[in-house]
């Protein structure tokens, strides 16, 4: 389970994200939605201890990411979706299997992860070949392969179809269900409503660094009065009134 406290994040006394908590269950797909600069890539880095917190903290079984970076490190994988952060001169397979490694796995276990995942990921027609030859619908399957190596505990998101066809949207859309199915806690941020109904159990809406609303879509739209996730959306961050 990932339980996230209070975590704020400051740059020159601007609180980019502030006082945001919320918790994640094993098995559950929690959505963060907000227009772009709300602060949820602010607040995905800093679980993943990429970013340091001004306050607050994160806990994943137990382990903070204060007190226990490492550790934090080894139960997550990270997909930023304008990322790709691959090494163009390798292949798909040696790229994955370069990643396995360093998470601390043998041989034989990474090339069984890196098998699976290519055939989960309907990659294994072009897996040998080098990175740098790939569409960017290929790259990022390679980088979603690469992050989720490991078989960690929680699963974090940002945006991972930016730039991608619907074809692979799909694929990746699919790919996250599974991982729900296999048990993980996921943290998925999109300003997407359509991916974010499609694949949420309960959404947080954040606006300028803060949590405005949070719970299932259908009862945020009962609770609000609104007819669709946009509508609600719009409602929850002030619509076209913001500075």
């Amino acid at each position: 389970m990932l339980k996230v406290e209070n975590l704020t994040k400051t740059f020159k006394k601007v609180n980019a994200v502030e006082n945001v908590s919320f918790e994640v269950n094993p098995g559950e797909i929690i959505g963060l939605l907000g227009e772009n600069g709300a602060g949820k890539t602010t607040t995905l880095r800093m679980i993943a201890t990429m970013l340091k917190p001004t306050n607050g903290n994160a806990i994943i079984d137990g382990y903070n990411i204060i007190d226990n970076p490492s550790k934090i490190r080894e139960k997550i994988g990270i997909l930023f979706g304008g990322d790709v952060a691959l090494y163009d001169r390798l292949t798909g397979r040696e790229n994955m299997t370069y990643f396995a490694k360093l998470n601390g796995m043998s041989d034989d276990e990474a090339k069984h992860a890196v098998d699976q995942i290519a055939q989960d990921l309907e990659m294994t027609d072009y897996i040998d070949r080098p990175v740098g030859k790939y569409s960017r619908g290929m790259k990022q399957k390679v980088s979603l392969a690469r992050s989720i190596i490991h078989h960690p505990d929680v699963m974090l998101f940002d945006e991972p179809t930016t730039g991608l066809d619907v074809l692979s949207s799909k694929l990746i859309h699919d790919f996250i269900l599974k991982c729900k199915r296999e048990n993980k806690a996921i943290v998925f941020s999109s300003h997407n409503m359509y991916e974010t109904e499609k694949l949420c159990d309960r959404i947080i809406i954040i606006h300028k660094g803060k949590i405005v609303t949070s719970g299932t879509i259908e009862q945020l739209k009962e609770n609000y009065k609104k007819e669709n996730l946009e509508e609600l959306f719009i409602e929850c961050i002030g619509g076209n009134n913001n500075e």
